[in-house]
């Protein structure tokens, strides 16, 4: 019995876990992986904040990592069924279909969105919730990425992307685009800040 305390004791928290999972993935593909820490929970729960939790449409979570957001948006009330989780990294994959069996898991390309969700969805979304670095991309990628996510969702649905840059990761000033931002989150390391933006 002292000895089952004593492994209980040793063992890590999921959240230290999930940080070497993202380390090591970002050692082996620094490229394909935006960032090497899972976002904060600060973070993650300002960004399933704009997620409606009385829509029954699909949810659609871009780069979900580890699952911080996923979580987080299950936290907030959404049925863990209701989620579709884009994710390119196999081994997050894995985990993510253990830990949220309910959810839809598919192992593909966020900048592909079309190629990868084709068969998937039966309905148009009602969010779709970007943990993608989009900074680090172009910003035609950028563009690209936020046409095929509108095309996916309902009219007035929200695209919520976060971002550490003071900038916004996609411009303000799309035509017939509404655009919102949180107040900066200085609880997240780095300090981040979260766009939403909704096309009519």
């Amino acid at each position: 019995m002292a000895l089952q305390s004593s492994v209980r004791a040793l063992k890590k928290p999921p959240r230290l876990d999930d940080e070497v999972r993202f380390l090591r993935s970002w050692m082996e593909k620094p490229l394909h992986m935006g960032a090497v820490m899972p976002s904060g929970r600060f973070l993650a729960r300002t960004m399933a904040a704009y997620v409606d939790t009385n829509a029954s449409g699909p949810v659609i979570e871009l780069g979900p990592g580890t699952g911080a957001i996923t979580s987080a948006l299950i936290e907030h009330g959404v049925d863990q069924s209701r989620l579709v989780l884009v994710e390119f990294n196999p081994s997050f994959c894995a985990l993510l279909r253990e830990r949220y069996p309910l959810a839809t898991v598919v192992q593909g390309d966020a900048y592909r969105l079309r190629d990868s969700l084709w068969d998937v969805l039966s309905m148009p979304a009602t969010a779709v919730v970007s943990g993608l670095p989009l900074v680090t991309k172009p910003m035609l990628t950028r563009m690209k990425l936020i046409r095929d996510a509108f095309n996916l969702l309902e009219p007035g649905a929200p695209f919520v992307q976060f971002t550490y840059s003071v900038a916004p990761p996609i411009p303000k000033s799309l035509p017939g685009v509404s655009t919102e931002a949180s107040e900066r989150i200085w609880m997240n390391i780095p300090p981040a800040r979260v766009w939403v933006y909704r096309k009519g």
